[in-house]
């Protein structure tokens, strides 16, 4: 079992797929009425919707990561951090791509010492 990304947030994101909003809010120590409003508030954040439930990808895990780190941590209002991702600041695509290749590199770390072992 892989698992990554402990970035900000202590707990690293599991090597799965999909995750319900409640394992979302566990990973990124928020609770789920705060998830369901940045969902309003932040378009990038997309969930796929299957039978009334929300189902989150290691992207949107990552977003939020992030959206929560410039709100809570920064200091950013909403509407700053809106345009931070927005892309009218360039530097907000350079950091989610640092974080996606931070990933990477943990994973593929992880399974060179699987390999090792066996």
């Amino acid at each position: 079992m892989l698992e990554t990304e402990k970035s900000s947030d202590s707990n690293p994101i599991p090597g799965k797929r999909y995750f319900t909003i409640g394992e979302v809010a566990k990973l990124c120590d928020l609770k789920t009425h705060v998830l369901r409003y940045w969902e309003k508030e932040f378009t990038q954040i997309s969930p796929v919707k299957r039978n009334n439930r929300r189902y989150y990808q290691r992207q949107d895990v990552i977003l939020i990561r992030q959206i929560k780190n410039l709100l809570h941590d920064q200091g950013y209002t909403l509407s700053g951090a809106k345009q931070y991702l927005s892309g009218e600041n360039h530097e907000g695509d350079q950091s989610q791509y640092k974080q996606l290749l931070r990933q990477t590199i943990t994973e593929l770390e992880d399974i060179l010492e699987q390999l090792k072992r066996s």
